[in-house]
């Protein structure tokens, strides 16, 4: 069943973007067929790396270009989708989803959501994690995202007894996205780098791209433990 990720966080800065990014480039070392769609048109990081495989589409709560975003549950029909959503954008995805009663025609199509929730581990950032959850309940997979690049210490969800009391009622996983070095993520996002060109970057040096190579295998492995990108792997 092709799936429809939604790589979210509402918040911007997050690491929407790296995770999007990092997910392309999973399912293009994977040789997983499947669709990368930009929506953040103020800072297209997405679509200005990977420029000539994405596709664009629209989230808005204008009725009258609501149909923008149609193409993405089109896609999905034949491939799994990677959505990056702008910034507060939750209620235009909401609205889409529901007016077009996507989950109920996704049963019916065999095409389903997942959420992948990018969080820097503050209280805004988990705040609006869990209104996302609320909001869809079990009707749509979340998947908690632990950006360790802006918070190494998750210490105060792991013991917060509301978060795991979420966690466990929604059976929702929890990776942990690892940190990618400062410099070479400055280098990447400044050359605009794909991370395969970035594995074979020179100014880098041997352990500059080493570094690269360790960050996509951690990254890799956290992406193959919800199982889902798994499956398209061995259906490959």
């Amino acid at each position: 069943m092709p799936t429809i990720h939604l790589i979210d966080g509402e918040k911007g800065g997050v690491g929407k973007s790296l995770v999007t990014r990092t997910m392309v480039q999973y399912c293009l070392d994977k040789r997983i067929p499947f669709v990368p769609v930009e929506t953040d048109r103020s800072n297209p990081d997405v679509a200005g790396v990977y420029k000539g495989i994405c596709q664009y589409a629209v989230f808005t709560e204008d009725e009258r270009q609501a149909d923008k975003a149609d193409r993405i549950f089109e896609m999905a029909m034949s491939k799994p989708v990677i959505v990056n959503l702008a910034a507060q954008s939750h209620r235009a995805v909401k609205s889409w989803i529901e007016k077009n009663q996507l989950i109920e025609l996704g049963s019916s199509e065999g095409v389903s959501f997942c959420k992948w929730f990018v969080s820097t581990g503050g209280y805004d950032s988990l705040n609006l994690f869990v209104q996302s959850v609320n909001s869809y309940g079990d009707r749509i997979l979340h998947i908690l995202v632990k950006n360790f690049g802006l918070c190494d210490d998750w210490e105060h969800v792991e013991s917060d007894p509301v978060m795991q009391k979420l966690l466990k009622k929604h059976r929702i996983q929890v990776i942990d996205f690892p940190k990618l070095s400062y410099k070479e993520r400055n280098i990447i996002d400044q050359n605009r780098l794909t991370f395969a060109e970035a594995r074979e970057y020179k100014e880098f040096g041997v352990l500059g791209r080493q570094r690269v190579v360790h960050f996509l295998k951690l990254a890799y492995a956290a992406f193959e433990t919800v199982g889902i990108w798994y499956e398209e792997v061995n259906r490959v």
